[in-house]
């Protein structure tokens, strides 16, 4: 993936949606469980949307239940079948998007867009803007892909987060290109230039920068697996899907 490519897949606002938020948004209405709800709109509003206009539906249509779906999942009290001993999260979100589209929508039909609920941040235009450079995939791979999008831009938030605590955001902007390069590609000279630093540190650096980013897109990995899962394998399956487009 080029560093255009991985620009341009980033959603304005992801957050880190983990096993702990999706049991946190299951219990009763308080504060934190809004707020866990809130954190799984954010982060899968879009893949939903991306997979449900693959599967056909207008953009109107893919709206309307987009934010129906999130409103039913919060209503109906879905997620009390969600949790790490009954499988991964996001095979959860589409099958239940799956059994929605086929089960609930034509009940629904004369619903205004907007739904019951108000915290999904679905901007219609740059949804449509992100859907047209979606690749030519079946349904289910769009919102694999972009699931896979998802744990890739939390991740970079993290350790862009990391860098900023340590008063070193301006050290981030420098090298988060260097992810996406081989290392035989990276111009140590001018990054050194940049970090005000000399070639050999500039080096060991982009070594750490990779090595943390690494550690994090595991561990976010691993927060998303169902028990017993083999997280290497998963890894491997992520990166052939970020690979694959």
């Amino acid at each position: 993936m080029s560093a255009n490519e991985l620009a341009a897949s980033r959603s304005p606002v992801f957050a880190t949606t983990r096993w702990s938020v999706v049991l946190a948004a299951r219990h009763a209405e308080t504060r934190a469980s809004k707020q866990a709800m809130e954190t799984l709109c954010q982060a899968y509003w879009y893949p939903l949307y991306a997979y449900v206009r693959r599967d056909g539906h207008s953009p109107h249509d893919a709206q309307d239940l987009t934010q129906e779906f999130f409103a039913r999942l919060l209503e109906k009290d879905w997620l009390q079948a969600a949790g790490p001993e009954h499988g991964r999260f996001r095979t959860f979100l589409l099958v239940a998007m799956k059994r929605f589209l086929i089960n609930e929508w034509h009940k629904n039909a004369s619903l205004k867009r907007g739904g019951h609920i108000t915290h999904v941040p679905l901007d219609a235009e740059d949804a449509e803007r992100r859907f047209a450079s979606e690749p030519e995939l079946a349904p289910d791979a769009v919102f694999e892909r972009r699931w896979a999008m998802t744990l890739l831009d939390q991740t970079l938030a993290t350790l862009e987060g990391e860098f900023a605590a340590e008063g070193k955001a301006e050290h981030f902007q420098a090298m988060k290109h260097c992810l996406t390069l081989d290392r035989d590609r990276i111009s140590y000279a001018e990054l050194a230039a940049q970090l005000g630093s000399n070639e050999g540190a500039a080096r060991v650096a982009v070594h750490r920068l990779r090595k943390r980013f690494r550690a994090l897109f595991r561990e976010n990995i691993t927060a998303t697996l169902a028990e017993g899962e083999n997280v290497e394998t998963e890894m491997q399956h992520v990166v052939a899907v970020l690979g694959g487009s």
